[in-house]
């Protein structure tokens, strides 16, 4: 007999069944189950399901009575009715990244993975966020989604390497999606808290504003220095200290005059100091890098002082 229905499942959620896959499932029919679906096959066997495994259409129409027909999603039979069984949420192929990242990291999977550490993946970490940036300044959708998918690796295989450490020093991919998701609805009380659900909504300086009260509650940082990277470019580290120095009331150094008009001059003139240096023999970047961490010992000692009084 054909059959009569294909149920669409996931192979990476094959628990997951939709209200209208499992009427179809529990029609009373005989259940046959594709290549692909087997993972769906395996969890309605534990719920007393009996399913069999064929390996095409014709198989399973060749078996008696009705049949409702497993069979992956990306594979659909045609000329039966199709019920979506499972439609995956956005971010389902999230897990087969972590599961890839994982076969590669474990015992016959590749050898130069399975010798990296968190020493030996940082320098990539920080090439793979340039090219990123360097994708989204020059506005290449496609540039983007392959060099945010590098990002995504690294943030993973990071994860992966972590869950194989001692106790405590191991984590894994979901206390980092865990600790981001608390974070997130944490620092939004507008949005997920009792602020969310009445009063006017704040203003983007007052989300600003609440955003920095929530991370020096949470922190308990005894300095603007704090948790800021040092590693980054000088002169995104000097912006970042003169930010939150001046949340804090603390001292900021005093402006030069600016007489650019705008940032593309003011990126010429920068330049311009570049060159000059160059020609004198200095390192532009060393040389800023260094005022700013100056600032940085003053902005410790200043916060310290205060502390004391």
């Amino acid at each position: 007999m054909p059959v009569a229905r294909a149920v669409t499942v996931s192979p990476r959620l094959p628990g997951l069944l939709s209200p209208a896959g499992w009427r179809a499932v529990s029609a009373g029919g005989a259940l046959a189950a594709l290549p692909g679906a087997g993972g769906t096959a395996a969890a309605l066997r534990a719920e007393g399901f009996a399913v069999t495994d064929v390996p095409d259409a014709a198989a399973a129409g060749a078996l008696p009575g009705d049949v409702v027909l497993l069979t992956p999603a990306s594979e659909p039979v045609p000329g039966v009715e199709t019920v979506d069984g499972a439609p995956e949420p956005a971010g389902a192929r999230l897990l087969d990244v972590v599961a890839v990242t994982d076969r590669l990291r474990s015992p016959g999977g590749c050898p130069w993975d399975a010798e990296q550490t968190h020493a030996s993946l940082r320098g990539y970490l920080l090439e793979e966020a340039h090219e990123a940036y360097d994708a989204i300044v020059d506005e290449d959708p496609t540039a983007m989604r392959e060099e945010l998918g590098d990002v995504l690796l690294q943030v993973v295989f990071h994860a992966r390497v972590a869950a194989e450490a001692g106790a405590p020093r191991r984590f894994d991919v979901d206390g980092v999606a865990g600790d981001l998701v608390d974070k997130l609805v944490r620092r939004h009380p507008h949005v997920f808290g009792d602020a969310g659900d009445a009063g006017p909504r704040p203003d983007i300086a007052q989300v600003e504003a609440g955003w920095e009260a929530i991370k020096q509650a949470e922190k308990q940082r005894r300095s603007p220095t704090e948790g800021v990277s040092r590693s980054q470019p000088a002169a995104s580290w000097g912006a970042a200290l003169v930010r939150r120095a001046g949340r804090a009331g603390l001292p900021t150094p005093a402006a030069a005059e600016l007489s650019a008009q705008s940032p593309e001059e003011l990126g010429e003139r920068l330049l311009a100091v570049v060159a000059a240096a160059e020609a004198r023999g200095w390192d532009a970047e060393d040389a800023l890098r260094e005022a700013v961490r100056r600032y940085a010992g003053e902005l410790d000692a200043e916060a310290a002082d205060r502390a004391r009084r």
